[in-house]
């Protein structure tokens, strides 16, 4: 270590999180979109940035269009990776350099902190993230990651094993072993200065910030996918939205608030049954301010009549359900990240790809259960609604 490795540490108050995401995956086709707990894996990457209280601003390096609409729906910078930096040889660090290039240039003085966050660890938190810069801004070092305690005994060679850590003739018991420390690839913090001279997530002084081994697990293969989904109800935080957390509401009408059904007359009207406790719902969310929107493909005037009633604004007829989604969002100058849709089939699923809450009625396709991030108790039509509003309003807004 250098002495300006240490010394003269300028008060830069920026700490940038860079989430390196490619569109080309070997291991994993697709990998940075693929969905754990109802959320792509690079949304999950931004939101536990989002989290932290002492990251100040979250991009994305990629070169990937789908990641960068998904990144920009979640309310991330998108920085457009080139050609020669997203192959598979390309290092991570080249995609950080890059991106503090494009969205600094000149001002690189006011960049106190990098923060390198990767999405193929789907159960990193926001805390992690302020831990790893907190060791960095308060503690004096000049890089630190996100590490597990591991007691386990390594070995080298199969046909002639020799132990790595431990003496195979005397080895200590667990308890009376110093434990050492598994690099869990989560995410790494470095002082900008530090790291626009090294070009490296290593150097100086390294510190291992401790983590909750339970949530340590890469994403490199598809076996690791599918621990992943199966550990996320038990590792993501409550799955419903609490009072506070959400900023508007989406629903979708046929299948959500209706039971699916329509009855057919023989001049070829449509009537669909609707739930009152549904209205009960949307009217309690309109006194609370979240403005709601009925987002719907059907073209049957009952769905703008059942809008008019609710006093809610209605878009139907809608063919691309993504992409009105999306100018609405716009329009209104939501963060999507802090918006609910409620929906039931697969026509949904562009929908929920832009949302922070994507919910499934219980009565939902199997594809579209599986992709929300919550799912209500009861069916289409028999309530959601009014449920959804429960989770997401205090009492005495009900």
């Amino acid at each position: 270590m250098t002495p300006s490795d240490s010394l003269d540490r300028p008060a830069r108050s920026d700490v940038l999180a860079v989430i390196p995401a490619r569109g080309g995956s070997k291991g994993v086709p697709g990998k940075n979109l693929a969905p754990v707990g109802g959320v792509s894996l690079v949304v999950r990457a931004i939101r536990a940035a989002q989290r932290a209280r002492r990251v100040t601003g979250v991009a994305v390096s990629t070169d990937d269009a789908a990641i960068a609409a998904a990144a920009t729906a979640a309310g991330a910078i998108v920085v457009h990776r080139p050609a020669e930096l997203a192959g598979d040889t390309a290092s991570s660090e080249a995609a950080l350099g890059h991106a503090v290039e494009v969205l600094y240039g000149s001002r690189v003085a006011d960049l106190g902190v990098v923060l390198l966050v990767q999405c193929t660890s789907p159960f990193l938190t926001g805390d992690d993230l302020d831990a790893v810069v907190a060791a960095v801004v308060d503690d004096g070092a000049d890089c630190a990651f996100t590490a597990a305690a591991f007691h386990g005994f390594l070995w080298r060679g199969r046909d002639a094993a020799a132990g790595v850590n431990h003496d195979p003739g005397g080895r200590l018991r667990r308890q009376d072993r110093e434990p050492e420390w598994l690099e869990t690839g989560a995410a790494y913090a470095m002082r900008a200065d530090g790291f626009a001279r090294h070009g490296h997530r290593f150097f100086g002084r390294i510190s291992a910030v401790v983590t909750d081994p339970a949530r340590t697990l890469e994403i490199d293969e598809p076996a690791d996918l599918d621990r992943a989904r199966a550990l996320a109800h038990l590792l993501d935080p409550a799955g419903r939205p609490g009072p506070g957390e959400v900023d508007a509401v989406v629903l979708d009408f046929d299948g959500t608030q209706t039971d699916d059904r329509a009855w057919l007359a023989a001049d070829g009207t449509e009537r669909v049954a609707v739930h009152r406790g549904d209205g009960m719902g949307v009217a309690a969310m309109r006194r609370a301010g979240l403005p709601v929107l009925i987002l719907s493909t059907e073209v049957n005037p009952v769905v703008a009549a059942r809008a008019a009633k609710l006093g809610v604004e209605c878009r139907h007829g809608i063919e691309a359900k993504g992409s009105e989604l999306a100018d609405w969002l716009a329009g209104h100058r939501l963060l999507p990240a802090r918006v609910l849709y409620l929906g039931n089939d697969v026509n949904d699923l562009p929908c929920f790809e832009q949302v922070g809450w994507p919910v499934a009625v219980a009565s939902a396709q199997p594809r579209v259960r599986a992709a929300a991030r919550a799912v209500t108790t009861v069916p289409g039509g028999h309530g959601a609604v009014r449920e959804i509003a429960s989770w997401i309003l205090r009492k005495d807004q009900l």
